[in-house]
């Protein structure tokens, strides 16, 4: 995806480096706690000492609906997307100098702030960092088609949600 000229926030975490862009019409996207969210989850995931790098970006309704047509044949807005770089096998054998571009997570915070309206007791902020989460395990390789690799992906979820949520 390509940068615009949104708010962003990028910060380099041993050798993580996590970019953070909001080119969507809310305001309220707290980058740098989605940018810490990032790093946390893929230093737990075992890269902070492999060199990746990931991009995150809040679109509005428009691009998402643009990207969700052209990348997965279907229509309106989704919540998230994940543009993997990488094959889930060749993570782990992630070296060399300079980073390793993991891919893109491409979030729409409108349709977050529906989708919390509609589970009790779900925040704004509760959706955008589960929608983080769930984006980056997909860059990773995890996958929710088949009942084991749901409740693996949606422990990962879990685990990762309470370490950012209590601390």
């Amino acid at each position: 995806m390509n940068e615009s000229s949104g708010d962003s926030a990028q910060h380099k975490d041993t050798d993580i480096t996590v970019v953070v862009v909001n080119d969507s019409d809310e305001s309220d996207v707290d980058l740098d706690a989605w940018q810490v969210l990032a790093e946390q989850v893929l230093s737990s995931e075992g890269l902070a000492a492999c060199g990746v790098e990931l991009t995150v970006h809040f679109v509005d309704e428009v691009a998402m609906t643009d990207l969700n047509q052209t990348h997965m044949d279907s229509s309106g807005p989704t919540d998230v997307l994940a543009f993997p770089l990488l094959e889930a096998a060749e993570i782990p054998q992630i070296s060399g100098p300079g980073p390793q571009l993991l891919g893109d997570v491409v979030i729409c915070p409108t349709v977050a702030k529906r989708q919390a309206e509609e589970v009790p007791g779900r925040s704004y902020v509760d959706e955008l960092a589960l929608l983080l989460v769930h984006g980056i395990l997909h860059l990773l390789g995890h996958d929710h088609y088949h009942p084991e690799e749901r409740a693996v992906m949606e422990s990962r979820q879990t685990e990762h949600l309470a370490e950012f949520f209590h601390e």
